[in-house]
């Protein structure tokens, strides 16, 4: 194989693999955090109050310091809250 040869097809598979990834990022879902609905055990991660720093770590269920990844858009319809309303909810 000749070098004009070579560098083509590596031209052609580095363009090959940058299209897959970009189709694959444009795919993803966006997602948000969504406070207050996450089941005892089922949170994602660290809550707001900082008594645990881990996924599946909540002790109550719909705790509004609890959160999950939901699709953007979705958290009012599953009658939760964001970051902002879970802490002033939490102040009170």
């Amino acid at each position: 194989m000749n070098q004009r040869t070579f560098v083509a097809a590596s031209a052609t598979a580095l363009l090959a693999t940058m299209l897959l990834a970009t189709t694959a990022q444009a795919q993803a879902p966006a997602k948000e955090k969504c406070y207050g609905i996450a089941a005892a055990g089922q949170n994602d991660c660290a809550n707001l109050s900082g008594s645990h720093s881990c996924a599946g770590q909540s002790k109550v269920n719909m705790g509004a310091d609890e959160w999950k990844y939901v699709a953007k858009g979705e958290c009012k319809n599953m009658k939760g809250m964001t970051a902002e309303e879970a802490k002033m909810k939490k102040k009170m």
